[in-house]
């Protein structure tokens, strides 16, 4: 119990910490990475693309796999055991900068879905993987800034994608 309320004051810390430094140009950055993870679409528009070219199809469907066990996983299964509430539910000071969630909390499904697809690139080493990273990065991170998500959300979201995209 002593570990969980750790960890709890941990995610407290570091969102109201971020919560301080918001600026504009910050915000509109937080916002655009944020927006491009919404549903995973960034990912999805990828694994696309790449299952067009004959010479990347294997990796397209990869990606697309990784993608839906990860949303089975984190959106369909473990958000719904684990009903961790968001942020802004508890530090009444946030200011929140997009819509409200609908969903739970944990873990981050734009965070899942951002590891899963640099973790295929990752594991495949294919071209372009730290650019899928650095993406991945900002995604996870801008859900921390904008005050959806907890520290430790994003971490779970980067263990499940990372994990998935491992088995697939």
């Amino acid at each position: 119990m002593k570990e969980v309320l750790k960890i709890f004051c941990i995610d407290i810390a570091i969102t109201e910490g971020l919560q301080r430094i918001q600026i504009p140009v910050l915000n509109q950055i937080m916002i655009f990475f944020s927006a491009i993870g919404n549903l995973g679409m960034v990912w999805i528009v990828l694994a696309l693309i790449l299952v067009m070219r004959r010479k990347t199809r294997n990796s397209g469907i990869i990606l697309l796999l990784a993608l839906l066990i990860t949303a089975i996983l984190g959106e369909g299964i473990l958000k719904n055991i684990i009903k961790r509430n968001r942020p802004f539910t508890a530090l009444h000071d946030l200011k929140l900068l997009i819509p409200l969630p609908g969903s739970y909390s944990f873990p981050s499904g734009h965070t899942a879905s951002s590891f899963a697809a640099f973790g295929v690139f990752y594991f495949l080493n294919l071209k372009y993987k730290w650019v899928v990273f650095f993406t991945a990065f900002m995604i996870a991170f801008s859900r921390i800034y904008l005050g959806v998500h907890y520290f430790s959300d994003v971490m779970a979201g980067v263990i499940l994608g990372m994990g998935v995209a491992y088995i697939v």
